[in-house]
């Protein structure tokens, strides 16, 4: 199984054939942020969903009470670059609305039901982030 730095190499090496798949029928997608203050590029790969043109992640940290890094990137930030297999594209990130999480959040349960866990490990509520497509 792969993970950080080794997961994004093997994954922009070989288009997704080593990484896309991080456990058996959980997708990783790699999502390029812009860092909000060294204004770097950052890879990160992350377990996601489609919902519609949109695409789902979850700014988890494993339930902690902190936000990660790529989450508070794209709050400064929110214009990202996604990577799904060998397909490249410019996406705009947003919060989902208190509207749309349910859905979405029971979405990205149903592939790493480990989400519902983290959510519980933190008063923080976790946010679903929509990645849509510019």
């Amino acid at each position: 199984m792969l993970y950080g730095e080794e997961h994004v190499r093997r994954y922009i090496e070989t288009d997704g054939q080593e990484g896309h798949e991080w456990r058996p029928g959980v997708p990783a997608l790699l999502l390029t942020t812009t860092g909000r203050k060294s204004g770097k590029h950052y890879v990160t790969p992350l377990i996601y969903q489609s919902d519609g043109d949109a695409t789902l992640v979850v700014a988890s940290k494993g339930g902690a009470d902190a936000p990660p890094e790529w989450f508070r990137n794209l709050q400064a930030n929110p214009d990202v670059e996604v990577q799904i297999w060998g397909e490249k594209f410019p996406a705009r990130a947003r919060v989902a609305t208190p509207e749309e999480k349910p859905a979405m959040w029971q979405k990205m349960a149903s592939v790493w039901p480990a989400y519902d866990d983290y959510q519980k490990k933190t008063d923080r509520e976790i946010p679903v982030v929509v990645l849509d497509r510019v």
